[in-house]
């Protein structure tokens, strides 16, 4: 018999600093829920520049600075304070390696992988490679290494994106998160009722996993995963 879960979604970009840290702060707080198994989690698509060009000559520290309009000594004392708050979270952010890269395809990837339940650990390895390895996640060989970790064809993964298999799913998120009033990301919906904004404590992700689960119980009843065996019914035994 299969389980029914609660689904909440992940609008992120895997560009986002922010998004990589929420994740974390995410999956412990529902590490410490006695429900954990009962949560589907799905990523969905969103791109903070959109018209990024990739550009693996560009200073990561002097693109932020242009795109934000501010001077390089800001733009690094900023990326210090993402990397001192990512290390709380037991994460290694190397910025200064980061490349300036287009995150489309990342998010066809990641689609890629959904079909064969590995999306999760999809977006895990895109934004390790973007956060911690300076690898240009834009690029077609990278993608296909990330698909080989997952145990998937990357010759299949290159065919994909090549033929855009999946440009239409990864705009049909980019535009629910429109409708659905979302400024930034990580944004995390619960059950479509709940929904918090960006890489908050872990207690908010907490409280609010349990608050949309207790609901979601009410409006479902209480469901048993039974394991079947030898038993008797009004219709003899079997």
């Amino acid at each position: 018999m299969t389980m029914e879960k609660m689904k909440v979604e992940v609008w992120s970009d895997v560009m986002c600093p922010f998004c990589y840290i929420g994740k974390r702060k995410f999956e412990q707080a529902l590490d410490r829920l006695p429900f954990k198994d009962q949560v589907d989690l799905e990523w969905k698509s969103y791109q903070l520049n959109p018209h990024l060009q990739t550009d693996t000559t560009l200073d990561y520290y002097d693109s932020l600075a242009q795109s934000k309009g501010m001077a390089r000594t800001q733009a690094e004392a900023m990326c210090l304070q993402v990397t001192e708050m990512a290390k709380g979270e037991q994460l290694t952010f190397r910025l200064d390696k980061a490349i300036v890269a287009n995150s489309f395809r990342a998010h066809e990837l990641a689609h890629f992988a959904k079909r064969y339940g590995k999306q999760d650990q999809a977006e895990e390895l895109l934004f390790q490679a973007h956060f911690t390895e300076g690898e240009n996640i834009d690029d077609m060989d990278l993608l296909k290494r990330i698909a080989a970790q997952l145990g998937l064809d990357g010759t299949a993964l290159e065919h994909a994106l090549e033929n855009r298999v999946f440009e239409d799913e990864v705009r049909q998120d980019i535009y629910e998160a429109q409708q659905l009033g979302v400024r930034g990301v990580p944004f995390f919906v619960y059950d479509r009722k709940y929904a918090i904004s960006g890489a908050q404590d872990i207690t908010v992700f907490r409280d609010t996993l349990q608050k949309a689960f207790d609901g979601w119980t009410q409006k479902n009843g209480s469901r048993l995963d039974v394991v079947n065996g030898d038993s008797c019914g009004p219709d003899g035994c079997a």
